[in-house]
């Protein structure tokens, strides 16, 4: 996850104009983005969300990661004229997964895609605020805001603790002028809206990183590029995550490790590239005690400790729609 800091940062980035990319008053078509894998019990969930909503997806992309739980034959059961399915012949893992399906969405002709889990649940207006609000926070910033996210809740209302975004400095700006959002730099693919024109420019998500820390690498990169993206604050998901935990190297095991080993090798690898040694080092240290305050195995230790140093070498770089991870 990523880490805040005590210090109050200078806003030096230059404030650019508003471009004008999204035509005034204009909601757009939009693509919805649903990455699958093994679960059937809670997509068809999704999907009905995501159909529901106040103002309709043009398109709705479900890339099925090579699900071994019936959920190729579920989807391809379905008479839903809105839906795209990408059946994969291997498991990309979210990452992956994301990049094909927006590439997918990107070529379609969408306007905005919008990513999430396929075991995300938005409320009703969910994405006609999503788009409202970044509209009105261009507006009121006098930039053309990169990203914005929603809410995400737990099942049971409280806080989703693996989905927090990450607040600027000077986060209550754009709420201050009149808009129910919070200037944010990063933040999770649960429920994230991505103008077309970012991703002409920027690009897609790194599929290399296949889970964890992907979505931070891609909101982080819009961030640096154009200025702070926005959490929606009326914008409402429930995350069916089963535990609701963040990340802690104190709790790694055996039966969780694959995931940390990606994680931690991705995280390090973007603060060496983009926030420097020092980053690197400070990360480094962090992962190692918080191991060592948890008394994890040695074994387990050592695989992390592997994956931090196999990021010094760990360097994908940005793919674009024409030519995403998954041919």
């Amino acid at each position: 996850m990523a880490e805040s800091f005590s210090e109050q940062p200078t806003n030096t980035r230059p404030v650019p104009v508003v471009t004008n990319r999204s035509a005034p008053g204009e909601l757009g078509q939009v693509a919805a983005v649903v990455v699958t894998y093994n679960r059937i019990e809670k997509l068809p969930k999704t999907l009905a969300a995501v159909l529901a909503q106040s103002h309709a997806c043009e398109w709705v992309v479900v890339v099925n990661n090579n699900s071994t739980d019936g959920t190729r034959e579920y989807l391809d059961s379905l008479d839903e004229p809105k839906l795209k399915v990408l059946h994969l012949d291997e498991n990309l893992g979210g990452a992956g997964g994301f990049e094909y399906g927006m590439a997918h969405g990107y070529n379609l002709g969408a306007d905005y895609v919008w990513i999430m889990d396929d075991d995300c649940y938005p409320e009703a207006e969910a994405l006609e605020v999503l788009l409202r609000q970044r509209h009105k926070s261009s507006q009121a910033l006098r930039y053309e805001v990169p990203f914005a996210c929603s809410l995400v809740k737990f099942i049971d209302g409280s806080l989703c603790e693996m989905n927090n975004p990450i607040t600027t400095w000077d986060w209550p700006r754009a709420y201050l002028m009149g808009v129910n959002s919070l200037l944010v730099t990063e933040c999770t693919f649960v429920s994230v809206l991505v103008p077309r024109w970012a991703i002409e420019e920027q690009g897609l998500p790194l599929g290399e990183y296949f889970i964890w820390f992907d979505d931070k690498e891609y909101t982080k990169r819009l961030e640096r590029h154009y200025g702070a993206g926005i959490i929606a604050l009326d914008s409402v998901v429930v995350h069916d995550m089963g535990v609701n935990a963040g990340v802690n190297y104190r709790q790694v095991d055996e039966s969780n490790v694959w995931k940390f080993e990606k994680g931690t090798r991705n995280q390090a690898s973007y603060r060496l590239r983009n926030e420097g040694r020092l980053s690197y080092l400070l990360y480094y240290r962090r992962v190692i005690t918080e191991m060592r305050e948890g008394e994890v195995a040695t074994g387990v230790k050592k695989r992390i400790k592997a994956a931090l140093n196999n990021a010094r070498s760990f360097n994908p770089q940005p793919r674009f729609p024409d030519n995403p991870i998954y041919q």
